[in-house]
């Protein structure tokens, strides 16, 4: 069952529930009304009989009541012409004895109206007794009332009213209320039905916007919603935010399936080279017979240069992989001079006659320690390769940051190179006899970004080349 059923149905539903409460509460209240107006009515003329129609019965020359049996006396003995004429049109009146014989009606009708035996036994004890009987097929509502004479019940005065008039008009009333409830209730559902589809009408839309996103595969489509800002267009927005994230992120996935495909064929460059000069090599020293002595000295030198250059090669790679997987890097203080100190002093190492300028101050940064040192081993190792003169490494403070740079002399890079410097396998000269992979500032760019920092490089040809590191600053707080 759809929504815009169920809606339309909750809405005809209380709606036929308020019309049946509404026309029964009319219909019980005008039934009521009109009971107690003929109620009323009946207890007025009720009321001038036993004052004036009985007076001449009650007068010292009538002594006993007739009280022979089957025997009616015509009402105008016991009333005067003026309590005739007061009787109200379509009154039926009888006097009765208190055993229920009638003792008087008009035009001598010998027929009394009937009275339950609970009826009887409440007028013997001077109650008046309502009820409503249907001697000829009409119904009657019949006031008992008792007349006492001498503090004794003698006398059982009998009005009746026709209901036939009420009962009519409460059937027209009862057929009016329910063809227009059900006629109200039939344009309900119509409306409701129209109105609840205008309604829903943006939320098809949007169903209808995402089945074509799905097919297409087109995250670009938006939901167009020009209504008001209700819970419908907070939906309509909430939608096509949640389609500019998924886009978004569609983006992020494909450039990363890119780069991973660029990544993993490069990789499968770089290793194809050492690989092949190895096997090439193997196959040399299985040739028969034998290559001479220095030869195979030779080959042996060529295998171990190719097996370090491999394991430097997985080393590079296990680094940058553990640095894309989020690694959780310490975040501690990390005295910056001694650092540097004990990293120039290990690449002085690697080449004694290059000049290693220190410019540190006394300055802590917060991050891994192991971390900054990779970086500037990094950041020396390549100054080292591409430049013959003396390099520079400084530590300065830098607001809430600490400022790491590695300077060169060398030749510089040209700006349409600055732009890829930092991607996997990029090289910055195309001398394949300069060692490296190109894996270096891509591993120092990814720790730095790791421990909350940056890193950036200014260069310019024939000038040389800055690399400057921003990290976290460490402010002792005793």
């Amino acid at each position: 069952m759809s929504i815009r059923l169920r809606l339309t149905l909750l809405y005809t539903g209380i709606l036929a529930l308020t019309l049946v409460v509404f026309g029964a509460t009319l219909y019980a209240i005008q039934a009521q009304s009109t009971l107690n107006a003929i109620k009323e009515g009946i207890v007025l003329s009720s009321d001038m009989l036993v004052r004036s129609i009985f007076l001449t019965y009650l007068s010292p020359t009538i002594q006993e009541p007739p009280t022979a049996p089957h025997t009616t006396i015509p009402f105008e003995i016991l009333s005067g012409e003026q309590a005739l004429k007061d009787l109200r049109e379509r009154e039926i009146v009888r006097v009765l004895a208190m055993d229920g014989t009638l003792i008087a009606s008009p035009f001598g009708t010998v027929d009394a109206l009937p009275i339950s035996e609970t009826g009887m036994q409440t007028l013997h004890e001077k109650n008046i007794w309502w009820e409503v009987v249907a001697p000829e097929d009409e119904r009657l509502l019949v006031l008992n009332s008792p007349v006492s004479v001498n503090g004794e019940p003698v006398f059982i005065i009998q009005i009746a009213r026709p209901l036939t008039e009420r009962d009519r008009s409460l059937t027209a009333l009862s057929t009016t209320l329910i063809i227009a409830s059900l006629l109200t209730t039939l344009t309900a559902f119509g409306i409701g039905w129209v109105l609840s589809g205008t309604a829903l009408r943006p939320i098809n839309r949007i169903t209808q916007t995402a089945g074509e996103i799905e097919g297409e595969n087109d995250l670009s489509r938006r939901v167009d919603h020009r209504g008001p800002n209700d819970e419908i267009g907070r939906l309509a927005q909430t939608f096509n935010s949640m389609l500019s994230r998924l886009q978004e992120a569609y983006a992020r996935v494909n450039q990363a399936l890119g780069m991973q495909r660029d990544f993993v064929a490069d990789v499968s460059h770089e290793l194809r080279t050492p690989l092949t000069t190895v096997r090439g090599n193997l196959d040399l020293l299985r040739r028969q017979p034998p290559l001479p002595a220095e030869e195979r000295a030779d080959i042996l030198n060529d295998l171990v240069s190719e097996s370090d250059r491999l394991i430097r090669l997985v080393n590079d790679l296990l680094i940058l992989a553990r640095a894309d997987a989020g690694r959780n890097l310490l975040q501690e203080p990390v005295p910056l001079q001694p650092l540097v100190n004990e990293v120039a002093r290990q690449v002085r190492l690697l080449d004694p006659q290059r000049e290693i300028i220190e410019t540190v101050a006394e300055v802590t940064a917060l991050g891994d320690r192991d971390a900054v040192k990779q970086i500037l081993l990094v950041l020396l190792d390549n100054a080292l390769k591409h430049t013959s003169g003396p390099v520079s490494v400084a530590a300065q403070p830098s607001g809430d940051q600490v400022a790491l740079s590695v300077q060169d002399s060398g030749p510089g890079m040209p700006p349409e190179l600055l732009e890829h410097i930092f991607d996997r396998f990029k090289r910055g000269e195309a001398d394949p006899n300069v060692p490296g992979f190109g894996l270096g500032l891509p591993i120092a760019k990814a720790l730095a970004e790791s421990q909350s920092g940056t890193i950036r490089i200014e260069s310019q040809v024939g000038t040389g080349t800055i690399v400057i590191v921003h990290l976290p600053l460490f402010l002792f707080q005793p």
